[in-house]
């Protein structure tokens, strides 16, 4: 069985090694959520990484509800996000965009007080991250046909933007309980029309949302990524394998770069429940490569591979204090520990100033 840090073609992309970095939110852009300078050092600094998987970047205004997250609808952004695949590639990586709707987590704060967008008129729990603190989440409006068509063109439009940023592709988020995977899951999908009801149904928007993916960057260069278990913010689906695993069947036929399941913790749990993997039911469906991730070490992500169940696996809170984490994950060298104080903050502290083995203080 392969290595973690041998060679893997993601459809069109040749990665040198199976360690991905997945996406993880930082909040280093602007407030018109324009990228920032210091972007460029933090992911050149990642690429070492099989793969970069930039953090959710939102397709549209009305799709993106964190602050200080990075968008790709203006040409502003387009260009801001140039130095940073430059970058990148300067340090012999590559690096895909993952672009994000966030649906119904998306406060009004950002929405000049409208109602947020959604497969139905639902409200998620709990409160949103808002400039001015969190804030109780409220309720979105169900998307009409009408909208389903405009977010299909800020979809292809996203795509065009990030091929002319610079990146080698880019990845669905159709995950954790955002836009697409309110469609999926009958928690949050209460429709009875064709975007709703049965898996079939709740699966189209998906297939719709890659179909424009593919003609804008091709099947090789675009990716998703599910959430295939339980509760993530107060999305769930009453079987998640029956809606799931023809979701996958979907993107196989259409010949995607890879599928990336965010799955169970090391003890079995998927937020605060304990769930089953459905991994081992899509891998029997998806023929592409299948990335898996939730709190791996190097072990656990080898002995995946081995199983045959994952073909790579993506690693994210590691990678926030160890840029070179492929070569300490290779060494079996102690990890860096993160400053979650940091995660969100915006200045180089936590951000571009954890050490690699090789500037390691004495």
């Amino acid at each position: 069985m392969p290595s973690l840090f041998d060679p893997i073609a993601l459809g069109d992309i040749q990665a040198p090694n199976r360690v991905l970095m997945a996406p993880l939110t930082r909040g280093r852009g602007t407030r018109e959520h324009v990228p920032t300078a210091i972007m460029a050092d933090y992911y050149a600094q990642r690429a070492s990484a099989g793969l970069l998987i930039s953090e959710g970047t939102g397709i549209s205004r009305e799709g993106l509800g964190w602050p200080f997250a990075p968008g790709l609808w203006t040409d502003e952004q387009v260009e801001a996000w140039k130095p940073i695949t430059d970058a990148v590639h300067a340090a012999g990586g590559r690096i895909v965009t993952q672009l994000w709707h966030m649906g119904r987590v998306v406060h009004p704060d950002f929405l000049d007080g409208a109602a947020p967008l959604s497969s139905s008129a639902t409200t998620a729990p709990g409160k949103a991250h808002t400039y001015d603190g969190k804030k109780p989440y409220e309720q979105a409006r169900s998307a009409t046909l009408d909208d389903i068509a405009r977010v299909l063109d800020d979809y292809s439009r996203a795509a065009r933007n990030a091929k002319a940023a610079g990146f080698d592709g880019v990845q669905l988020h159709a995950a954790n309980g955002y836009l697409i995977d309110q469609f999926l899951r009958d928690g949050a999908n209460h429709r009875d029309d064709a975007y709703g009801g049965s898996p079939e149904n709740r699966i189209r928007l998906l297939g719709e949302v890659v179909d424009r993916l593919i003609a804008e960057v091709g099947a090789g260069r675009t990716a998703v990524r599910f959430s295939p278990n339980g509760d993530t913010q107060g999305v769930v689906d009453s079987d998640p394998v029956s809606v799931f695993v023809p979701a996958a069947k979907l993107l196989s036929d259409k010949g995607i770069a890879f599928l990336e399941l965010r799955e169970p913790g090391p003890d079995g749990t998927f937020g605060s429940a304990t769930q089953p993997r459905v991994s081992p039911e899509i891998r029997k469906v998806f023929a592409g490569p299948l990335v898996l991730n939730q709190d791996y070490d190097g072990a656990r992500a080898q002995a995946e591979l081995d199983s045959g169940i994952a073909d790579a696996i993506a690693f994210g809170r590691p990678f926030l204090a160890n840029p070179d984490l492929p070569a300490r994950l290779e060494r079996d060298a102690p990890l860096n520990k993160d400053d979650m104080a940091t995660w969100y903050s915006h200045g180089p502290e936590g951000y571009i100033d954890y050490p690699t083995l090789e500037r390691e203080p004495a």
